[in-house]
């Protein structure tokens, strides 16, 4: 007898649907057949999509930045991801010059994490490590940590790392079997100074800048034969400028995150009274860009949310500089994004991640064998982003209507999310 069946949902397998039952026991799916089975708890898929447990990339809980921290931690981040239907999300380490900073930084956030409701893992990050290349990542390597996220800005932090450890980093990335992440951005072409406000965001930081360094990095991972990861892509611009001159290293060596806020505003809200709300970096780009980055979907490998929120309070400030940058979006990426692309959103969010970041077949999928790891999707459910779970006192997704509901979310096997009711739930870290 199996624990849980799935009746007659429209399931998604390999960009396809087929209307069957999901057979769940001990956590994985047990089998998917047309075959009528025992099992203990029956829940009626029928109408339904039912996809594989989305896995969000880019999520940042508990972020000390400055005198700010993200206002979801571990525990209210997760349960408002699970409303979204994620079931897997990778978070950061802080930043670590050294070995031995790595090894704390892991320590650390493996604490923050056990709150966590959904299952998690995490991406090492590295901040002007110097002659340390070699060592840290032999460390994240025996920390079973198959990424290093870098930055090619904030040398005013110090977070900023240079040409030369970037080189050494792709050089290593083939042997010792790790991806390199990267926020890329020309630190030569920011200019953010105390004097300016928040509409000047577009031009301080600006796409030029994006473009450039990512043309230069898809140069250093093509002659280096490394493998790199471009996070948050903001501009139609800078995929355009890669598929035209990189097209052959796209989505095998050189992969494309972007997000939805940048697919759903532009910067003219930057000019709104209310455009504090929307601060990030990288910055909404122009209604231009925004028209190319749809056009550029399909060369787009997997949707982050790069989830980081702050107060209205605490986003309302008069300098530019003194503005915490990011926004929320876990809760609500899959609704904004299928409501735009539809299916071809869906690989973006389950398999692709998966197979990049080393978690399939176990996530990503539903096959036989696999996590059962299942979102019920309500397609007829039409309905307008409300309030949701996380601790943020606003969404700039609220008012935006979505032409369907996530209904339920299982991780493991186990509702965390039941008919709209939170269940609860243990994440479990994944490396």
């Amino acid at each position: 007898m199996f624990d849980l069946a799935i009746m007659n949902g429209e399931i998604y397998i390999e960009g396809n649907y087929i209307i069957s039952n999901i057979y769940i026991s001990d956590g994985k799916i047990s089998k998917i057949s047309n075959q009528v089975l025992k099992s203990k708890e029956e829940y009626n898929g029928q109408g339904k999509k039912i996809f594989p447990g989305f896995i969000d990339p880019h999520v940042h809980f508990e972020l000390q930045g400055g005198k700010y921290k993200s206002i979801d931690n571990f525990y209210s981040g997760s349960v408002s991801a699970a409303y979204g239907g994620i079931t897997t999300f990778i978070d950061f380490l802080d930043p670590a010059s050294s070995a031995l900073e790595l090894e704390k930084a892991y320590v650390k956030r493996r604490t923050l994490a056990k709150k966590s409701v959904i299952d998690y893992a995490f991406h090492a990050t590295v901040a002007n490590p110097k002659n340390e290349v070699l060592k840290i990542v032999t460390k994240m390597k025996s920390l079973n940590i198959p990424t290093v996220k870098l930055f090619t800005t904030y040398s005013e932090s110090k977070r900023r790392t240079y040409d030369e450890e970037i080189i050494k980093l792709l050089k290593l990335s083939k042997e010792k079997q790790f991806i390199v992440l990267a926020h890329i951005e020309n630190d030569d072409l920011i200019n953010m100074n105390k004097k300016q406000k928040l509409c000047d965001l577009p031009i301080a930081r600006s796409s030029q800048a994006e473009t450039s360094e990512a043309i230069k990095l898809a140069k250093y991972t093509k002659e280096y034969d490394g493998s790199l990861y471009m996070v948050h892509v903001s501009s139609g611009n800078t995929i355009k400028a890669l598929k035209d001159d990189f097209n052959d290293i796209i989505n095998s060596d050189f992969y494309i995150e972007s997000c939805p806020h940048y697919f759903t505003f532009n910067n003219d809200i930057y000019n709104d009274e209310k455009g504090h709300l929307y601060s990030m970096v990288p910055p909404l780009r122009k209604p231009e860009e925004v028209a190319l980055l749809k056009k550029m979907f399909d060369y787009v490998n997997t949707i982050g949310t790069d989830h980081c929120p702050f107060t209205m309070k605490e986003k309302q400030q008069e300098k530019l500089v003194n503005i915490p940058m990011g926004i929320g979006g876990v809760e609500h990426s899959f609704n904004i994004m299928y409501n735009l692309f539809k299916e071809k959103v869906v690989d973006k969010m389950t398999i692709n991640p998966a197979k990049i970041f080393n978690l399939y077949p176990r996530k990503g999928v539903l096959l036989e064998g696999s996590d059962a790891d299942i979102v019920i999707y309500n397609p007829a459910k039409k309905h307008t982003i409300t309030d949701d779970h996380s601790l943020c006192d606003y969404s700039v997704y609220k008012g935006q209507q979505v032409g369907g509901q996530i209904e339920s979310t299982i991780v493991r096997g186990n509702f965390v999310v039941k008919k709209g009711i939170f269940i609860g739930g243990i994440g479990e870290y994944l490396r």
